[in-house]
């Protein structure tokens, strides 16, 4: 099928209202592995993203609540307006993940992962359990989309097959498309009881009878390193940021520097903040996680390395419902709005008294 050249009309950029979750089934319960069909449930909505996006996603996903943190720093208007220099200066005092601050500058999908954060909880969960599994889904994914001759090379995106892996490049080097699509890009889905999450089109998007668009482009930067998608090795790989001298601008998006070579991607449980493991299995390969990853949450206090920096109030992960014949709604087996809850209580704080010196609260100043 091909794709009209108008596939998209990008008309006033605003973000409320988007990320809608639609009802589908619960994921595993808690100590289950996922099945190909949720799997390919959870990854539906970001299998066709560009590569460097989706390792940043995937990544990301593991740490829910500094994703919420990081999506509502994003609303506040003093750091809504800031790029380059300036965004990577008012970032530098923020604790989050290298992966959570590679998404500050698409706001589209951290509203996306912040307005669904149980399906973001869900992804992160699976990912680290399963993280071969995962990304298998997205080959899968893709291979559909491109049997219905809807996954294909554009002006945004490089399209290229090898050794039957498919992968989604910016085309050009300095600019990231976020891509925008329907669930019927994949053609008849063969998961019945577990249809692809359907977030809807931000406000702003509009792709009218196409399956696909993309909106408007992204300059890249990468002051803290960028991610990349090993399809080989099944995996997500962490590059380390280019170097520089001061004062000048980051370098755009490019691939591997052989002189810079990445590594596996690695859980890092500091920036897991007090939210569960979905299970003891996941939980018993990172240990300490509860205590050394809390901080003290009013005002973003920077996390000592010792002595173990105070906890705040954590949420208790419920127990996973029993299974049922025909699961009728979107569920998640962590707590989503108590995540935002706790991140909402820090959002709050920022109004408040300002934290004591060498803190590290909201000062001024993919990858």
């Amino acid at each position: 099928m091909n794709i009209p050249a108008a596939a998209v009309l990008v008309l006033v950029a605003a973000l409320a209202g988007y990320g809608v979750a639609q009802p589908g089934p619960p994921a595993a319960a808690a100590g289950v592995q996922w099945t190909p069909a949720q799997l390919d449930q959870l990854t539906a909505p970001i299998a066709l993203y560009p590569d460097p996006l989706l390792g940043s996603i995937l990544a990301a996903s593991t740490y829910p609540l500094e994703v919420v943190e990081a999506s509502r720093w994003l609303q506040d208007p003093a750091h809504a307006a800031l790029k380059g220099e300036e965004l990577e200066a008012a970032l530098q005092g923020q604790r989050w993940d290298p992966s959570v601050k590679s998404l500050v500058p698409f706001a589209a999908v951290l509203h996306l992962m912040d307005s669904n954060i149980e399906w973001t909880e869900q992804l992160g969960d699976a990912f680290l359990a399963q993280q071969a599994d995962v990304m298998d889904s997205v080959q899968r994914l893709r291979q559909r989309a491109s049997a219905q001759g809807a996954l294909q090379s554009t002006p945004q995106q490089t399209v290229t097959t090898a050794q039957n892996d498919i992968t989604i490049e910016p085309a050009s080097p300095d600019v990231v498309y976020v891509p925008y699509y329907v669930p019927a890009i994949y053609g008849p889905w063969p998961w019945p009881y577990y249809p692809p999450y359907d977030f809807g089109l931000p406000p702003d998007i509009y792709i009218g009878d196409a399956l696909i668009g993309f909106g408007i482009g992204i300059g890249f930067f990468e002051p803290w390193g960028w991610y990349g998608c090993d399809w080989r090795g099944h995996g997500v790989m962490a590059y380390p940021p280019y170097p520089r001298q001061p004062g000048n601008p980051p370098r755009p998006y490019q691939r591997p520097d052989p002189r810079l070579p990445g590594k596996p991607w690695q859980h890092n449980p500091q920036h897991r903040d007090g939210v569960p493991y979905r299970d003891a299995a996941t939980a018993a390969r990172y240990p300490g996680a509860q205590a050394s990853g809390q901080r003290a949450f009013r005002g973003y206090p920077a996390a000592p390395a010792s002595p173990v920096p105070t906890p705040r109030p954590s949420y208790a992960r419920p127990p996973a419902p029993a299974p049922r014949a025909a699961p009728p709604a979107f569920e998640s087996f962590g707590h989503g709005p108590q995540v935002r809850s706790e991140a909402a209580r820090g959002s709050s704080s920022r109004s408040a008294p300002a934290a004591p010196a060498g803190g590290g609260g909201h000062p001024g100043g993919h990858r």
